[in-house]
């Protein structure tokens, strides 16, 4: 069997039962290129604004939600999905119950940042 994929038949399954008034977060997949991680939240639970140094994408799986993109405000629904830079403030807040697929694209430079950590850096391979 080969083992190099990873496959989820039904992501909303995934994350179990969403605790009331809380946000439950589960780490599908993660190596040097990508994180996913997958979040349910509760009916009027927030995620407040932050940014990443990441790349990342939002996709929303089930529920509504209003998201904060910048200074833009967003209504979101089962099938919307963003892109967003680095350092891009945002936010998402749960109309309803929800479910929210973030992927996190990991670049070079975190890669090399993250080896140099406590090293020297005068040689860092990649």
């Amino acid at each position: 069997m080969n083992k190099n994929y990873a496959y989820f038949i039904d992501l909303c399954e995934e994350i179990g039962e969403i605790p009331t008034n809380g946000i439950i977060s589960r780490t599908l997949y993660s190596d040097d290129k990508l994180k996913v991680i997958l979040f349910g939240f509760d009916q009027g639970q927030e995620l407040s604004e932050h940014t990443s140094t990441m790349p990342a994408i939002i996709h929303i799986l089930k529920g509504e939600a209003r998201l904060t993109l910048g200074d833009d405000l967003k209504e979101a629904k089962a099938g919307s999905w963003v892109h967003m830079p680095p350092q891009l403030k945002h936010s998402v807040y749960a109309k309803t119950p929800l479910v929210m697929l973030l992927i996190l694209v990991k670049s070079i430079e975190q890669k090399v940042e993250a080896k140099w950590k406590g090293k020297n850096p005068s040689f860092v391979s990649l």
